[in-house]
């Protein structure tokens, strides 16, 4: 064959490798969605194990501080809280599939706090980035206060701000660091606590 004619297949295979149709598991379309319900190290694993949820990163919301870091939020002077913002496929996954899931993955009975942690960082709040999104978080709260599920509700339901993703070590903190990820989980009661507020619900 010649250079000319080696040229020409390569390129040919080139053009026809561009063209082709995309495969795997990618959805054509993709949903955002923040949440905030407590460590996000915590969140991020449960929120990832739901089928439809493509990737959950960790990071800071609903705050009056640019950029903030672990340790200024941490310390709870910057108004932030600890969230996740959670990219679904609306094909797999509604938003009030994704709520029903939430909830039942949190304490939204107790207010400034989740399990072990303590502070307003640490509050649970839903962050609607639409209409749509707000009515059916409101719907859903109040569907559980009337039916009698939970005396009350402290989860704030706010729109959503900036999301300033957190340090590149808090990112599948559960994967990268299991034991401790485990350790730390079990000490805080976190299942415990999730198991007694939703028993029978």
């Amino acid at each position: 064959m010649s250079a000319v004619w080696r040229i020409i297949g390569l390129l040919a295979g080139v053009w026809l490798f561009a063209a082709a149709p995309a495969t795997g598991d990618t959805p054509a379309k993709t949903e955002t969605a923040i949440f905030a319900g407590g460590c996000f190290w915590c969140m991020e694993a449960d929120m990832e194990k739901l089928p439809g949820v493509i990737a959950a990163e960790s990071g800071y919301t609903g705050g009056r501080t640019a950029n903030p870091t672990y340790e200024l939020v941490s310390s709870g002077v910057t108004g932030h809280t600890e969230a996740v913002r959670v990219t679904y496929d609306p094909a797999r996954l509604t938003y009030p599939q994704l709520l029903d899931y939430f909830w039942r993955h949190i304490d939204p009975t107790v207010k400034d706090r989740q399990f072990c942690d303590v502070g307003t960082q640490y509050r649970s709040g839903i962050y609607y980035g639409s209409d749509t999104e707000r009515l059916a978080a409101e719907a859903s709260r109040d569907a559980m206060l009337k039916s009698g599920k939970l005396a009350r509700i402290y989860t704030e339901i706010a729109p959503a701000s900036a999301f300033y993703v957190a340090e590149a070590y808090h990112q599948d903190y559960y994967k990268k660091n299991p034991i401790r990820y485990a350790y730390y989980r079990r000490n805080c009661g976190r299942d415990a606590r999730v198991q007694a507020v939703w028993a029978g619900k």
